[in-house]
C-alpha cells in the first residue's frame, strides 16, 4: 500500500519547520482545513495556538515525545511538543491533558525555543 506523505510547513517569527501529518482522523481534518494562522501561546517548552478545527479525543496521550504535533481538543488547539512543560515529570514531555497525535516534525523541534509568545504562526501544506 502507498503512503501519501502530507507535509506540511510551520513559521512562526524567525523560525521554520517541516512536518509531516499522520493518517488519523484529526490530521485529515486539520489537513483539510489548511492554510491555517494564529497567535502562539508558550507553555514550557510547547508551542500551542487555537484552530478552527473541533474534534473529539481520538487515541489520547498525554505523555509524548519530542517533535511530536499534537491537537488538544479542550482547547481546539494545534500543539508542538520540543521539551518539558510545567507539569512533566523527570524525562518526560507532558500534555496539559490527552491529546490526538496528528503528525510530527521532520526538522529539528528545539527550533521552537526561538519563538516568543504572541507570535503569527502559520500552518501550510508545502
Amino acid at each position: 500500500m502507498l503512503t501519501i506523505k502530507r507535509q506540511i510547513r510551520i513559521t512562526a517569527g524567525l523560525v521554520t519547520a517541516l512536518a509531516e501529518l499522520n493518517s488519523s482522523r484529526t490530521a485529515n481534518v486539520i489537513w483539510q482545513a489548511l492554510p491555517l494562522s494564529s497567535n502562539v501561546n508558550i507553555w514550557g517548552d510547547e508551542v500551542y495556538f487555537t484552530i478552527p478545527v473541533k474534534m473529539e479525543l481520538e487515541d489520547g496521550q498525554e505523555v509524548v515525545s519530542s517533535g511530536k504535533l499534537g491537537y488538544w481538543p479542550p482547547g481546539n488547539a494545534f500543539c508542538i511538543f520540543f521539551g518539558p512543560t510545567p507539569i512533566s515529570r523527570e524525562g518526560e514531555i507532558r500534555a496539559a491533558s490527552p491529546v490526538n497525535i496528528i503528525g510530527k516534525l521532520i526538522d529539528d523541534p528545539k527550533v521552537f525555543k526561538g519563538v516568543k509568545e504572541g507570535e503569527r504562526i502559520v500552518v501550510e501544506r508545502t
